[in-house]
């Protein structure tokens, strides 16, 4: 496939060359056309403080934070000599657009000086990297294991480490075994620069989960305490890990959705979209119109679907035990429709490459436009249930705030973002499957405490009912699926006339499709914020590199930060007013 037209060279790269000259080792055009800087090991440092501080328009988040293991990639052409390569994805809101920032390792010197002095939040992407690729980053204040046990041997998304269990023998746990990884879990706060005392107090330490229904799953919180007042916390993730990346590297471009269903499982069709954005980028692959209408009215009934999960759930999190069946009884109605469509429920893996799976089926028009109707009673009946109810706002009114510059050093999007009162949406701001000709506002708020969270999760079920009735009333007629030769599967139009075109089906099914060479980032915005394939071909049937960005894991790191000097009750109105998924979190 020939390569996208040659563009004017982005300002950004100018701006960098200009101020740290041969510091920049190369610059990039990739597919997804965001400006890409390699940055040498010694400057990249400087270069990040330059971007976030000191640039005009500045880069002001860490959107992202990860590394490819290069040891055995073909394509590379016109990149610096690598055996790992550290990428950073920076945000600049002045200017609309992503930067990528990328450093070149050799094996025997892969290390880096942390970034935690520039941004917060580059504390966990940078132990997440160390343990899963090995790479070292100096003055880090805590380089742990922060997904795989501490014990465990190796660093997972190297190319060397198996990536089935088929290739690593028989697990076993023999009971010393057993007693070492227990002793393993014991929290000593001294590794964590916590104290156990003070000099009129000892401090108590205190274990949340990681079985508890307040933690919304296998996520452990310990607590430092004086009395009930929360001195500190610290999240302990990695529970729920399934090794989402690894399994995006071993499976063909066409049969890994699936498994992107299960990463907010809440959230269905919603993951799809992200990750086909990013595979239709890197093949040149366009989507018909109705194909992309129909896409969204699924990924804003899947919106629907999850606040409602959420709305129910952090009521019953401070207290209320009726709202949960209510919004439950909604979102039955809402699958439905998504049965009816897809044949299935919370996992249909219904999109595919190039569009849908098939078409709408007769009658779908009649069920959406009853849930249409049925939904805006149920909605003021909750705002008189929940929303006014004076000891929810009591649990919740003044709990937990951020400011919109906390909100952006610690890489949140999404409710989070809006409700510290920047009006900020991804399907406005750089607008993808046809979401620019739409019309929906932008739910705010003000404080960014748990109350105004929940204000904007409220408003934005009214502004995905309002998108859903424009795809009722304007849906166009045409294909459902792209033509595209990489499109996947293939039509079947003309597989059974003759052998040629039955072969072709049969292999773009069965191997999936040769994605040209290259790399790509599909971002949306899912219902808890931005979520982000970025993925890296090398020519072939799979992935070379499949890096999940998650809103969750983004937010579970503010957790310290917005539970310092409350109550143990407000902890857990604080976790359930961030909307996150344990698999979101862990992937």
């Amino acid at each position: 496939m020939a390569a996208p037209a040659a563009t004017a060279k982005p300002a950004v790269l100018d701006e960098l060359q200009g101020k740290f000259g041969t510091g920049i080792l190369a610059t990039e055009s990739p597919r997804d056309a965001i400006p890409t800087a390699w940055v040498g090991r010694d400057n990249l440092l400087l270069a990040m403080r330059y971007l976030k501080t000191e640039i005009a328009r500045p880069y002001r988040m860490l959107y992202d934070l990860t590394a490819i293991d290069e040891r055995v990639r073909a394509h590379r052409d016109g990149q610096p000599s690598a055996d790992f390569t550290v990428a950073c994805t920076l945000y600049s809101f002045d200017r609309n657009e992503y930067l990528r920032v990328k450093v070149p390792l050799a094996e025997d010197h892969a290390s880096l000086d942390s970034l935690c002095s520039v941004w917060p939040n580059a504390n966990w992407y940078e132990r997440e990297v160390w343990d899963l690729f090995g790479i070292r980053f100096e003055n880090h204040p805590f380089l742990e294991r922060l997904i795989m046990p501490r014990s465990w041997q190796g660093h997972p998304l190297r190319k060397d480490h198996p990536a089935r269990a088929t290739e690593m023998g028989p697990f076993q746990l023999p009971e010393e075994k057993a007693e070492e990884e227990e002793e393993r879990l014991r929290f000593r706060p001294e590794e964590w620069g916590l104290k156990r005392a003070a000099e009129d107090t000892d401090f108590l330490f205190l274990n949340i989960g990681p079985q508890h229904p307040g933690t919304h799953g296998v996520l452990r919180v310990v607590l430092q305490l004086d009395g009930e007042v929360i001195l500190d916390a610290i999240p302990e993730i990695g529970y729920h890990h399934r090794g989402a990346e690894k399994m995006g590297e071993r499976q063909s471009w066409h049969t890994y959705i699936p498994y992107t269903d299960r990463i907010d499982y809440l959230a269905g069709v919603q993951n799809n979209l992200a990750y086909l954005t990013a595979v239709e980028t890197l093949a040149g692959i366009p989507v018909p119109p109705r194909a992309q209408v129909i896409r969204v009215m699924m990924a804003e009934l899947f919106r629907i679907i999850s606040h409602l999960v959420w709305y129910g759930t952090f009521a019953q999190d401070v207290g209320q035990m009726s709202p949960v069946f209510y919004m439950f009884n909604d979102r039955e109605r809402a699958f439905g429709i998504v049965q009816a469509v897809t044949g299935a429920r919370m996992h249909p893996s219904w999109f595919r490459i190039g569009g849908t799976a098939h078409d709408l089926p007769r009658g779908w028009d009649k069920m959406v436009r009853e849930f249409l109707a049925w939904m805006p009673d149920r909605m003021r009946e909750y705002d008189k249930i929940v929303m006014r109810n004076k000891i929810f706002k009591a649990r919740t009114q003044g709990v937990g705030a951020i400011t919109t510059e906390q909100a952006i050093d610690w890489g949140a999007t999404g409710p989070m973002l809006r409700s510290t009162g920047l009006a900020w949406d991804f399907r406005k701001k750089l607008p993808y499957s046809g979401y620019e000709n739409f019309e929906f506002d932008i739910p705010t708020a003000t404080h960014g405490d748990c109350y105004d969270r929940a204000v904007v999760h409220v408003e934005e079920i009214r502004q995905s009912l309002r998108i859903i009735e424009q795809c009722v009333d304007n849906m166009p007629e045409g294909p459902y699926k792209s033509d595209h030769p990489l499109a996947q599967p293939p039509i079947k139009d003309r597989t059974m006339h003759d052998i040629e075109t039955l072969i072709n089906h049969f292999l773009g099914v069965s191997w999936g499709p040769v994605i040209p060479p290259g790399e790509a980032l599909g971002a949306i915005e899912a219902p808890k914020g931005n979520n982000g394939y970025y993925l890296v071909s090398d020519g072939g049937t799979v992935s070379y590199r499949t890096r999940i960005r998650t809103p969750s894991f983004a937010h579970m790191q503010m957790l310290p930060d917005m539970t310092r000097n409350l109550m143990v009750p407000d902890l857990l109105a604080i976790l359930g007013s961030i909307d996150f998924v344990l698999a979101d979190i862990d992937r």
